[in-house]
């Protein structure tokens, strides 16, 4: 089984395929080929040392580019790659052109290849916004407040159509915003939420720039990947008309993350952090929904995780580090 992970050079796709490379089957199929298509190489040595992968670099907004890397043997695409949000929201036509058209493109060649690949679309929370209801389900209404969130909405409206007309086996898996991440901040959003945990535990200084009392759905890395393999897996019928599925998280305030952080690592690393409110990041964060009903995603089996103190311990262990 030949698998495609855009974005494959990212910490999410490189342990995507270090996951699925170590469970050597999906779908029953045994995994022959990772293709990971980035725009960079992945930097795990390990992973790279497996011939079962191969490590591309293309703009996968060039259409010529994913013909290069989807064919008839491809069977399964997760399409990871995009502009995080606040990248997006400051560069509106480089997000319009990865986020969306590089979307239409990836569609549009695994119609082109005529076996209806199955494709894992990782979406949003940006997609929702506006005034929400007090517990958002998988059917609220889509009312993005930012470009990224626009951009992922129209993504998975077109998905939801290839699907339907049968050009592909597709699924929209919604992520929360995932922490605790690894490496170093980045330009969406969010980053703060790993970056306020992440930079105390590793001595250094970090800036929270919302107020305390703001509201996320998290989920750690490693169930963040569980749930994207087992999102795969799930025969396309249990989805029945609507292929879009918010993923199990945490529902945590900001303070409540913190209370976490003085549970695992004390007042010392707590007291690294600088509040330091940002409007812009208030804004497109505060638009985001903090509580979900997820009982759909329960009962097709995905899961995620019980607590946020045991998300920042896991987040110790994969890195090596003590608290």
């Amino acid at each position: 089984m030949k698998i495609l992970i855009t974005g494959g050079a990212g910490f999410l796709g490189q342990r995507l395929a270090s996951q699925l490379l170590a469970g050597n089957t999906l779908n029953g199929k045994t995994i022959t080929e990772v293709v990971l298509l980035d725009v960079a190489r992945p930097t795990n040595e390990r992973l790279l040392g497996d011939a079962r992968v191969r490590a591309v670099t293309g703009d996968i907004s060039d259409r010529a580019v994913l013909e290069r890397y989807i064919d008839k043997d491809t069977e399964a695409v997760f399409h990871l790659a995009a502009i995080v949000s606040g990248q997006a929201e400051a560069d509106f036509d480089l997000g319009m052109r990865i986020n969306l058209d590089a979307s239409r493109a990836l569609l549009e060649v695994c119609r082109a290849a005529g076996h209806a690949p199955r494709v894992v679309f990782t979406s949003s929370v940006a997609v929702y916004g506006g005034a929400l209801p007090d517990v958002v389900r998988d059917d609220t209404a889509l009312n993005p407040q930012s470009s990224y969130g626009a951009q992922k909405a129209i993504a998975e409206l077109l998905l939801c159509d290839y699907a339907r007309r049968g050009f592909v086996d597709g699924r929209v898996l919604r992520l929360p915003t995932i922490s605790v991440r690894p490496g170093k901040p980045n330009a969406a959003a969010s980053s703060f939420a790993s970056g306020i945990i992440r930079e105390p535990l590793n001595g250094e200084r970090s800036v929270c720039p919302v107020d305390g009392a703001t509201r996320l759905w998290l989920l750690s890395p490693k169930s963040a990947v569980k749930a994207l393999i087992a999102g795969c897996e799930i025969d396309r019928a249990k989805f029945g008309n609507r292929p879009v599925i918010n993923l199990p998280g945490l529902s945590v305030s900001v303070n409540e993350m913190i209370a976490a952080l003085r549970e695992v690592a004390g007042d010392e690393a707590v007291a690294r952090i600088d509040w330091q409110r940002d409007e812009r990041v208030e804004k497109i964060v505060g638009s985001w929904p903090g509580q979900w009903d997820v009982a759909r995603a329960h009962a097709l089996g995905l899961a995620g995780d019980e607590n946020f103190a045991d998300v920042i311990r896991a987040y110790l262990a994969d890195e090596g580090l003590s608290a």
